[in-house]
């Protein structure tokens, strides 16, 4: 699950960011309307957090070029202002949802959860497949009732395959959905990271490798 945050306040830009990544995003950050504009044209996001006040291009006008896009991105935006009237425009913009700073950590995190939930279809509040049980709230995972400690990485990636529901799911689509821009697209960082959640897992073995394609569990 992959966010952009657009925010020009960088200590706020990086709080922000190390907090989803905890929480196993992929997380990229841009300080003006102008690089998050670039940034949308280029990768696929779940959900962006989008300062109001951004430099170069306004924040509204980044709302606006979501919106007329048609992707299925959600928008929860972020400002100082208070008023009921600030909150009634920026959602009438097209806006997802509107938290005022300044905020709680732990309520953003809340609303991108739930921005997901309505980004993507439906899907069980457990994931369950091949005797692993995922439940995303709590962040844990069970195999054959066997409690399975994961980074977030490895959870991440666990979460897309079971999302995938025995599809191949590719190379390129977990580096999307699981690592930020910065990470090499020719790294091996993918099969390293699944060649760990494998040992957790455990025998037998249930993470396929799909020659050329990608992975799925069966």
């Amino acid at each position: 699950m992959r966010i952009l945050v657009a925010e020009d306040e960088k200590i706020i830009a990086d709080a922000v960011a190390e907090w989803l990544r905890r929480e196993a995003f992929a997380v990229d950050v841009v300080h003006d309307g102008d690089a998050a504009l670039e940034r949308l044209g280029v990768n696929d996001y779940d959900v962006v957090v989008l300062d109001r006040d951004l430099p170069v291009v306004h924040g509204d006008e980044v709302c606006r070029a979501i919106v007329e896009s048609g992707a299925p991105v959600r928008v929860l935006m972020l400002t100082a202002a208070a008023a009921v009237r600030d909150r009634v425009a920026g959602l009438a913009l097209g806006a997802d949802d509107y938290l005022i700073k300044p905020f709680a950590f732990a309520e953003l995190s809340a609303r991108v959860h739930a921005l997901i939930r309505r980004a993507r279809p439906a899907a069980p509040p457990v994931l369950e497949r091949a005797g692993i049980r995922l439940d995303p709230a709590l962040r844990e995972v069970f195999r054959n009732g066997r409690p399975i400690p994961l980074v977030n990485k490895e959870f991440a990636v666990l979460t897309e395959l079971l999302l995938a529901e025995g599809a191949v799911v590719s190379t390129e689509q977990l580096l999307e959905k699981a690592w930020d821009e910065h990470t090499d697209p020719f790294t091996n960082v993918v099969r390293v990271t699944v060649m760990k959640l494998r040992r957790k897992l455990g025998e037998p073995q249930v993470v396929e490798t799909v020659p050329g394609v990608g992975y799925r569990v069966r």
